[in-house]
């Protein structure tokens, strides 16, 4: 087989019908772990709608997880959306309006037991309504959950979760537009987004690196094109013959793509990265195949990753996931152990809920992740 760039080769490896790796290979929960899954999951989910209620007295009237899994963090937001709408009586937006941020705030502390019934009111606002209606509202409650991905709708997903299919990629799908009023998740999105990998040459000027699908045996091809160039002139300058770059123009574009069907709202990208005083020489392509790091080969049978230039990103801030989350009063502390004996079940509860932000906080795992946050306001897109 002809070797080919490993964005193209990349590209067909993870989202080709049929046989792309995230296609048929059982979803990403079948071979890694990431800060989605289970208890971290749920304490991340809290500190999204955190950051959006630290600007608005009010929860979005959608929420979008991009690259969505199997419906992991979806689920999760889901659970912290519901914490909130439990209305014990009353369900009239004018009281709703009336409700203080710090309140809000309050209520992600509080989980819900699983014997509590929603109200009548409340299983009337939690219909599933046509994806229009859940990517159009623009006003009043219950906020919406939609969560975007390359294969069809998981089977036992909460009926309350809108799905849309997405061809995979940068692409996302045509119906995702005309956003308002919402808080948009793209989580370990970004470094899935093939870009062109590229090498410098004995001369000193990069050229694009290809693969062969089938071994994983590289050479090099043309320069640069001239707009990748132009990227990596900017942002990832190298000259040292054998120096790797992957070009983050590709990723640089999904984003702003994104950000483009978001009228008004705040999107969040939370991915592996670096920034310019960080580049690494010998670039971040890898795979994983059952939970092992190894060598890539683009054929189908392991995740292909590489990661995000995340100060390229349009964003309005940028940061390591530690510290935002420090900042959004996640500590990881462990719970008084006096507890343990007037509330033994309660002690557990908090215990496993320190280790699961103290796991979001750790320095060399998801701490270290960065998070890239745009807000847009309703005259910044047309």
């Amino acid at each position: 087989m002809d070797a080919l760039p490993w964005r193209e080769a990349w590209h067909d490896a993870l989202y080709a019908a049929g046989r792309g790796f995230y296609v048929t290979r059982g979803g990403p929960a079948e071979h890694f772990t990431t800060a989605t899954h289970g208890v971290t999951g749920a304490v991340l989910a809290e500190a999204l709608l955190r950051l959006w209620l630290r600007e608005h007295d009010h929860l979005p009237a959608v929420v979008v997880d991009v690259g969505a899994g199997r419906g992991e963090l979806a689920t999760h937001l889901l659970t912290a959306l519901a914490a909130y709408d439990e209305q014990p009586t009353e369900c009239s937006r004018d009281r709703q309006a009336a409700t203080t941020t710090d309140e809000l705030l309050s209520r992600l502390e509080r989980t819900p037991r699983a014997d509590e019934e929603p109200t009548e009111c409340s299983l009337d606002r939690r219909g599933t309504p046509a994806t229009d209606e859940l990517l159009s509202r623009s006003e009043g409650p219950p906020t919406r959950v939609v969560a975007v991905d390359v294969v069809a709708r998981p089977a036992g997903l909460d009926e309350r979760i809108a799905w849309l299919r997405s061809p995979g990629g940068e692409t996302l799908p045509t119906e995702l537009a005309g956003l308002r009023d919402a808080l948009v998740i793209a989580h370990e999105w970004l470094d899935v987004v093939p870009c062109t990998v590229a090498e410098v040459d004995p001369q000193g000027a990069p050229r694009v690196v290809l693969v062969d699908p089938v071994t994983g045996a590289e050479s090099l091809g043309d320069p640069l094109d001239p707009a990748d160039s132009d990227w990596a002139d900017a942002h990832w300058p190298a000259t040292t013959p054998g120096a790797r770059l992957e070009v983050g123009r590709t990723r640089d574009e999904a984003w702003s793509d994104l950000v483009s069907r978001v009228g008004s709202g705040t999107l969040v990208a939370v991915d592996y990265g670096h920034v310019a005083s960080e580049r690494p020489n010998e670039g971040t392509l890898t795979a994983y195949r059952r939970g092992v790091q190894t060598e890539p080969v683009p054929d189908g049978t392991m995740d292909l990753t590489a990661h995000v230039a995340i100060d390229t990103l349009d964003a309005d801030r940028v940061g390591r996931q530690r510290d935002v989350l420090r900042d959004l009063g996640i500590r990881g502390q462990t719970p008084p152990h006096t507890l343990a004996a007037t509330d033994p079940l309660g002690y557990l509860r908090a215990l496993e809920r320190a280790g699961a932000e103290a796991e979001l906080l750790r320095p060399g795992g998801f701490g270290g992740f960065w998070w890239a946050v745009k807000r847009v306001t309703s005259g910044d897109v047309a």
